[in-house]
């Protein structure tokens, strides 16, 4: 942790007497004008300093993941009053530098809780860039380089990556996450099938529409169904085999029995990396069934869709380059920082068509250059953070190699987690192969090994209270940060899910942490 004095941020701000609200006091205040910022922006370089001290100590492992209180207890510790008056400089580094001091860690090599993780240095670099040249990427001039730099990505990643066949009708955009670009794959494979729901609505459609997608599947598609008006109970769950894997033969069932039923079917949204298990679905079935039914197809490789970059795990996406739509969250796997997701079609114009308004205070067509380049009339959403540069400057200075390295090497520290844990007394896999690079495992503790039964209903309860007690000690104690979760519909009692990412790198070393810890916080369960 980098030490600062608050002395050496006395600014120049002027103090000055005020009536204090409404009690007819007077009390010192500091002249905070907007209009006479401070021009030695010292407070920003010392909180930069601090930062960057914090992101290097974080990676090394020093120091805990979180300093965690419950809610009660975090009021008391930081005071979040906002008051009329200024804070001056000195006073507001100790509270920035408790800000940091309250918060995830999430760059600590002992942090496998969510499906994003460490910060790459560069996309460090690149987020600063962002909200220093602080701008919205709507209209070209407004953003000329970076909406250049959005389009340029999306066809790149669109037909090199993806792969999708004709690169010069692919389209795209980046958006504030993952559900969000679930949701706008649904709100055009709906304008697609029937255009004038855009000024009707859906009561163009003379029959209910539905949804098709795995029963391990984000939920994102059950909000996006809601907001689009369909319906949750219009998202219908397609059967998954033991892996967790999408099985084509139910799918084609599904569809049957929606078109029998009077349903007119909207979209298939296949996955590659669930969210709990990491499976990849059959794309290149699934993209058959949907062909032959004339149905949109959607691939949500927000998780996995890193295994795009390797010839080695190619395989996992195979066929991803004939879905209509796929959306991809470089902020995860890769180490990107939040947000930096982006939807990716091979329907060219498509998406202007669908969500163009024409409003006139931005996008004029009697600008001097081609109005193409005002690429946000292309969402649904005005305002649009500058998320490609994360994108562009990682890759820049990355290369496709070392970001493929990168992902490959996730991939094989997640199985060599599998591996060590899989025969050692206390552990008991989910599934007996890693897919993506969660790793689903149950943790027994020593007063349960004698009990073991994977029949017996009361094992499996006393086997469920085991996470959340173990994710108690991990949040007191902060040495690793690992999630938990059931599966209902598969009676899957509460089991931890490992994720390993690529930021910051994972070793044979961190793996082998992570199983001692568990052994050592739950050594007297």
């Amino acid at each position: 942790m980098a030490e600062s004095s608050g002395a050496e941020l006395a600014t120049e701000s002027t103090i000055q007497r005020c009536a204090n609200s409404g009690s007819g006091e007077e009390t010192d205040y500091v002249d905070r004008s907007i209009s006479e910022p401070n021009k030695k922006n010292s407070l920003i370089r010392k909180m930069v300093e601090i930062l960057l001290a914090e992101w290097e100590s974080q990676s090394k492992g020093e120091g805990k993941i979180i300093d965690f209180h419950m809610p009660d207890e975090l009021k008391k510790l930081f005071k979040l009053e906002l008051l009329e008056a200024g804070t001056p400089d000195e006073e507001l580094l100790p509270i920035c530098r408790s800000i940091v001091d309250l918060s995830l860690h999430a760059g600590h090599p002992g942090y496998f809780n969510q499906l994003w993780g460490g910060l790459d240095e560069y996309g460090l670099l690149s987020a600063w860039m962002v909200e220093a040249l602080h701008t919205s990427v709507y209209t070209y001039e407004v953003a000329p380089l970076f909406s250049l730099m959005e389009q340029y990505i999306v066809r790149y990643v669109g037909g090199e990556i993806v792969g999708f066949p004709e690169v010069d009708k692919v389209d795209g955009l980046f958006n504030p996450g993952g559900s969000l670009s679930n949701i706008l794959g649904m709100h055009l494979a709906r304008y697609n099938l029937n255009s004038s729901v855009k000024t009707k609505g859906n009561n163009v459609f003379e029959k209910p529409l539905v949804i098709l997608t795995s029963e391990e599947s984000h939920y994102s598609l059950q909000k996006g169904a809601s907001v689009l008006g369909i319906g949750t109970d219009y998202v219908w769950k397609v059967a998954t085999d033991t892996s967790g894997r999408m099985l084509p033969q139910k799918l084609e069932e599904r569809i049957a029995e929606a078109k029998t039923t009077g349903l007119t079917p909207l979209l298939v949204s296949a996955t590659s990396g669930t969210t709990v298990l990491g499976a990849y679905d059959p794309i290149e079935e699934i993209a058959e069934i949907c062909e032959r039914n004339g149905i949109w197809l959607h691939v949500d490789a927000a998780w996995g869709g890193a295994a795009m970059l390797s010839s080695k795990l190619r395989p996992l996406v195979k066929g991803i380059e004939r879905a209509d739509s796929v959306i991809w969250n470089p902020h995860k796997m890769l180490g990107l920082p939040l947000q930096c997701a982006m939807f990716l079609t091979r329907h060219k114009h498509l998406l202007l068509e669908c969500n163009s308004n024409k409003s006139s205070y931005l996008f004029q067509t009697d600008k001097p250059y081609d109005s193409e380049y005002d690429i946000g009339d292309k969402t649904f959403l005005c305002g649009r953070k500058n998320d490609a540069l994360k994108f562009w400057l990682t890759w820049k200075a990355r290369g496709k190699f070392a970001l493929t390295a990168a992902v490959e090497n996730a991939f094989d520290m997640a199985e060599y987690f599998a591996n060590l844990i899989r025969d050692r007394e206390g552990f008991h896999l989910v599934l007996p192969k890693v897919q993506c690079t969660n790793v689903c495992f149950w943790y027994i503790p020593p007063k349960l090994r004698k009990h073991v039964d994977w029949n017996s209903e009361s094992f499996k309860e006393a086997l469920g209270k085991v996470a959340p007690a173990l994710k108690r000690r991990m949040l007191d104690q902060g040495t690793i940060f690992i999630g938990y979760q059931p599966i209902e519909h598969r009676k899957l009692p509460n089991f931890f899910r490992l994720v390993v990412h690529c930021n910051p790198q994972p070793t044979r070393e961190s793996m082998l942490y992570v199983v001692t810890e568990f052994e050592r916080l739950g050594a007297d369960f």
